[in-house]
């Protein structure tokens, strides 16, 4: 047997051609071996490892695996050398391929590892205060320049210095390539010391439509779900340059602004007479107002004498300051509203369409649902009683309105309708 292995070995060394190429296919046999080995023995023995000493999310990223990816290409760059027959030049571009493949397998890895650093850093409770997720994307792109780099020169089998040396020519090229990420890091540095925005802070930016929750905070844009689900991404730049409302502040306070005006008719706004204020009397809330209230004008009135018998000179009750009493009670009485906050009733300047009575107070809650149900039980409440004071909330004629004054005409009254509207329409024909 020893003889025709010897025979063998002396014809294969007759063709040089067969023997290059059956090297060469060896190598590439233990290249994929070593391959197989390092991912189906080594990795997944360790990933069953990790399995029970760590949580799955972090085998996501693939780091072990990405550094398996060197083993066979260590191979080849150290078996390529061993091959008989093989021109030089080849021999120099398989290790410089090699080379760079290995410079990216580990480049890639190193991504990994700060995606890695940014999940365990998002666990921590305080990680919506301070995200590093954009920093991090910086480490990123200058690891990958570098690799990029490495990997040119590798290539080309000359030194990375000599590459370095020629970007200083390429500085006002760079700048230009890289202008939006090197304003992204300023705004993403001023928006982290500065506390501007925060995950899952409530922004309202009108000139982007955006409207809602924080979700996500990059490096180049923010990301915010509006509150029709959809998701507007904002360039990070844009919270530096450009105007936004951070709702933050209503959130942490507790308490959330009511501000809304009831418009009266003011033909509808009179003095009380004995016979409303005893109908009046009836409401708890206003029964130490009216007491006061009366006590108050009766010494002011006292004061006047003989000119005091005449009412324009008195002071009287209005039925609006009574209702605008009775508005602030019921709020200070009110369980939705919160009592520690600036609560106001007060009447603005009086428009063309009627008296505005504004209610400025804050509920003692933040969510919207909530918010909102209190402001409409509050609102109902006042329409309602209204009517109770005299007064009447303001709105423009509409054709119900119009049918009903028509229907409220005596019949003597119709005549003369007629007449006027047959006058009318003489007078528009004869122009």
């Amino acid at each position: 047997m020893t003889d025709d292995l010897a025979g063998w070995l002396d014809w294969l060394r007759a063709h040089p051609e067969l023997q290059t190429l059956l090297a060469s296919a060896t190598l590439l046999l233990a290249a994929w071996l070593s391959n197989w080995i390092v991912k189906r023995i080594l990795v997944r023995g360790l990933y069953h490892l990790l399995r029970h000493v760590r949580d799955t999310q972090l085998q996501d990223f693939g780091v072990i695996k990405r550094l398996s990816n060197i083993v066979p290409a260590l191979v080849l760059s150290l078996g390529v050398g061993t091959v008989p027959g093989l021109p030089d030049a080849a021999v120099t571009v398989v290790r410089n391929v090699c080379g760079g493949f290995i410079v990216l397998t580990v480049a890639l890895a190193l991504g990994a590892v700060l995606d890695i650093v940014n999940l365990l850093y998002q666990r921590r409770s305080d990680a919506h205060l301070h995200p590093i997720k954009g920093y991090l994307q910086v480490v990123k792109i200058v690891l990958y320049a570098i690799a990029t780099i490495l990997i040119i020169a590798t290539l080309i089998d000359r030194s990375p210095l000599i590459l370095l040396s020629g970007l200083g020519a390429m500085a006002a090229v760079l700048m230009l390539i890289f202008q939006d990420t090197l304003l992204s890091l300023v705004a993403s540095v001023q928006i982290t010391s500065n506390d501007l925005i925060r995950v899952g802070d409530w922004v309202e930016m009108p000139q982007l439509n955006a409207d809602g929750d924080v979700i996500d905070i990059a490096l180049h844009t923010v990301k915010v779900q509006n509150w029709d689900k959809t998701i507007t991404s904002i360039p990070t730049k844009r919270f530096i340059s450009d105007s936004f409302k951070n709702w933050r502040g209503m959130q942490e306070s507790g308490g959330r602004r009511i501000k809304r005006s009831l418009y009266l008719d003011q033909q509808s706004v009179h003095f009380l007479d004995a016979e409303e204020r005893k109908r009046l009397y009836r409401f708890s809330l206003l029964e130490d107002y009216l007491v006061n209230k009366r006590q108050e004008i009766d010494a002011w009135n006292a004061k006047l004498a003989e000119r005091g018998q005449e009412p324009v000179n008195t002071r009287r009750v209005t039925n609006i300051g009574t209702f605008r009493a009775y508005v602030e009670r019921y709020l200070r009485s009110h369980p939705g509203i919160h009592q520690g906050m600036t609560l106001i009733v007060r009447q603005l300047s009086p428009t063309a369409d009627g008296l505005p009575l504004e209610i400025y107070c804050f509920t003692n809650t933040v969510a919207w649902t909530q918010y909102e149900a209190i402001q409409s039980d509050i609102f109902d409440h006042l329409l309602a009683i209204l009517p109770e004071f005299g007064l009447r909330v303001f709105q423009h004629p509409s054709g119900a309105d119009m049918r009903e004054w028509r229907q409220s005409l005596e019949p003597h009254d119709a005549p003369a309708l007629h007449r006027s509207a047959g006058h009318s329409v003489e007078m528009t024909s004869q122009s």
